[in-house]
């Protein structure tokens, strides 16, 4: 070979080896700031994204929190319970109470017979008809709420006044009959003393949503004077 040549070909490849070693030492910094600024935006935006979340529901809060109880606590036919409350002497929040507790507000039938959001049965029903002097009883009119909510209330107002204005055993008579209640201790009668686990547990459940609905629903439910 010529040694000129040679040279040449030598200087060629050291060349190109430099060209190549320059494409990498240029190539590879470009890439990592790249995908540094890609992190960057994409930490941005998440940030900003959290701050308009954070903004909006903000903004909205009592909109939200009302949803929420509206899904939690619901409260329908407000206007009944009032004005069964004012004629028959029980609170709202209890009437309230029991409602949600026997139904969530809800019309529906039980494997027992019991209908209506109060879910009473055509046996208690016959009871309250007695009991009032009414003798136009039918199982459908248990459906409509009017007439369910007025059958309930005054059937919690009897059995308070039965027991003593103990609400508890009137709670646990609505649950498991006067028969039982006044075999336990009658209007002395005790959470305690309650030997039912599921009507102990349904009447402190009662009372916890008494509070609930007291706090949440004071004005839907007329209680601003108390």
């Amino acid at each position: 070979m010529n040694p000129s040549t040679s040279v040449r070909s030598a200087r060629t490849r050291s060349s190109r080896s430099a060209s190549r070693s320059k494409s990498r030492r240029t190539t590879g910094p470009r890439t990592g700031k790249g995908s540094r600024r890609r992190r960057r935006a994409r930490v941005i935006g998440a940030t900003l994204l959290v701050g308009a979340l954070g903004g909006f529901l903000l903004a909205n809060s009592d909109r939200f929190q009302r949803t929420l109880e509206e899904v939690t606590l619901p409260l329908q036919h407000e206007d009944i319970i009032r004005q069964q409350a004012a004629q028959k002497g029980v609170p709202a929040d209890l009437i309230a109470a029991v409602i949600y507790s026997e139904s969530r507000f809800r019309d529906q039938t039980s494997h027992a017979g019991a209908r209506g959001l109060m879910q009473i049965t055509p046996g208690t029903a016959k009871v309250i008809e007695s009991l009032s002097g009414g003798q136009t009883f039918k199982f459908d009119d248990l459906s409509n709420p009017d007439i369910n909510i007025r059958y309930g209330t005054f059937y919690l107002h009897y059995l308070i006044q039965k027991f003593g204005d103990n609400e508890i055993a009137a709670l646990a008579a609505y649950n498991a009959g006067e028969t039982n209640v006044a075999a336990w201790g009658g209007s002395s009668l005790s959470l305690d003393d309650i030997p039912f686990p599921e009507t102990r547990d349904y009447v402190e459940n009662v009372l916890d949503k008494r509070d609930e609905y007291a706090r949440h629903y004071r004005h839907e439910l007329g209680l601003d004077h108390r």
